[in-house]
């Protein structure tokens, strides 16, 4: 069992999975190859001159790799519960965790066939929406949703933060302490 599943490898789901894997916690980000970063040029992300979605998506994925994150290429078809968790089905298996994070950016395919809860969008061109607490919650005991899923505006800096965020509220919730991390810059000794 996985304490947390993220669905979603583009720059919220990534993002996520980094901090998880780095708090130590058991991580498994499933992506399908399906971001709309995949598509984007992007010259507005803080800390980046510009690169291509491609590149960005790879580099978060390697990312949260590093932190011990496990990867899988396959698509979820549904999420449902456990009496001591949250059962994750793909078309190519089954995974079990203790908490699930949505980060499938405009599709809600997913949250739909799960039975979590909708709501109309408020960003241009996005229809529907999963509706979220302030920490990321859904109407489904255990998962949560974050970046465009969540209703957050479109940018991958916004995107990739709001992934961030939901990710310090999971690994809080399942350590019973709010969670931080802030990693000290290296002094070189002479």
């Amino acid at each position: 069992m996985y304490d947390v599943i993220v669905i979603g490898a583009g720059p919220t789901g990534a993002s996520a999975a980094i901090f998880t894997a780095k708090a130590g916690k058991h991580t498994l980000l499933i992506d399908h190859n399906q971001s709309v970063t995949r598509r984007a040029w992007i010259e507005n992300h803080y800390g980046v001159k510009e690169t291509s979605g491609p590149d960005l998506v790879e580099t978060g994925i390697h990312q949260a790799e590093h932190f011990g994150a496990k990867v899988i290429l396959t698509k979820v078809v549904r999420i449902s519960t456990l009496s001591n968790g949250l059962q994750v089905i793909t078309e190519n298996g089954t995974y079990t965790a203790h908490r699930v994070l949505l980060a499938t950016g405009l599709n809600t395919e997913l949250a739909e066939a799960s039975g979590i809860t909708t709501k109309p969008g408020t960003e241009p061109r996005v229809k529907t929406v999963v509706e979220v607490t302030p920490e990321g919650k859904t109407s489904m005991d255990g998962v949560y949703a974050a970046g465009a899923i969540a209703g957050t505006s479109l940018h991958t800096i916004i995107t990739a933060g709001d992934g961030a965020k939901v990710a310090v509220n999971i690994i809080s919730e399942l350590n019973g302490t709010r969670y931080v991390d802030h990693d000290a810059l290296k002094v070189l000794q002479k």
